[in-house]
């Protein structure tokens, strides 16, 4: 969150937006001197905001001789400058649309291949997932306790977990505009997925459990009980 925020903050600068706007309008890479001679904007002035790009993961650089000769005396290649393949986004609430369009379309392409209900499979996969949301660093994996191994995946992927006496309450649905719309499937979703976190991280005392709530995660945190599995 912090690149991504840095990045976008980085195009509140008016020429360096305006740089950005045309080097990713162009159908090749640009260079320094096309750059500035577009925009009216002095060389050095162009150079620094394209590489302040480079460095924010907004743009990508390579070089190419643009005379197509080779050998000595071709000259030095000219440094280019293209849009970055990385994505950038930034919500506020966070936001997990892309963690949604992965689980159901693998989902829907699972079924189609296997013959199997679609919710089903989307139940397995979502459960597969909230266990590979636990893996933590190797220097981490003896050190940290169970409780806070969950809470920092729950804070990575957006949920705001807040500590409730001895239960956890997500203040924080990264689901929110499909959970308006498709509320059983979303939700259902979601509460295989934290309940195969819960699987991965041993020694919570914690069970997942549907709780809808107005403006939180129909998912919450609850004691475990006899019959939840002893997580």
């Amino acid at each position: 969150m912090e690149d991504h925020v840095a990045a976008v903050a980085a195009l509140a600068e008016p020429t360096r937006r305006r740089l950005y706007d045309h080097v990713v309008r162009q159908p090749g890479p640009v260079s320094r001197d096309e750059a500035a001679a577009a925009l009216g904007v002095p060389r050095g002035t162009t150079a620094f905001h394209l590489d302040r790009l480079v460095a924010d993961g907004l743009l990508d650089v390579h070089y190419e001789r643009r005379t197509g000769r080779t050998g000595p005396g071709a000259g030095r290649p000219a440094k280019l400058y293209r849009r970055a393949q990385r994505t950038l986004g930034v919500s506020l609430p966070e936001r997990r649309y892309d963690l949604a369009g992965e689980l159901l379309a693998g989902a829907v392409e699972e079924a189609d291949a296997s013959g199997e209900p679609p919710r089903v499979v989307l139940s397995r996969r979502a459960r597969a997932r909230g266990r590979a949301m636990a893996v933590p660093a190797p220097d981490e994996a003896t050190r940290a306790p169970a409780r806070d191994r969950v809470v920092a995946a729950l804070e990575e992927h957006g949920f705001e977990p807040r500590l409730d006496g001895a239960a956890a309450t997500l203040a924080n649905c990264p689901f929110h505009a499909l959970v308006q719309e498709h509320t059983d499937l979303v939700c259902g979703m979601n509460l295989q997925l934290l309940e195969g976190l819960l699987e991965a991280v041993p020694g919570t005392g914690w069970a997942a459990r549907l709780a809808p709530t107005p403006d939180r995660c129909c998912v919450r945190l609850e004691p475990a009980v006899s019959g939840d599995g002893g997580r």
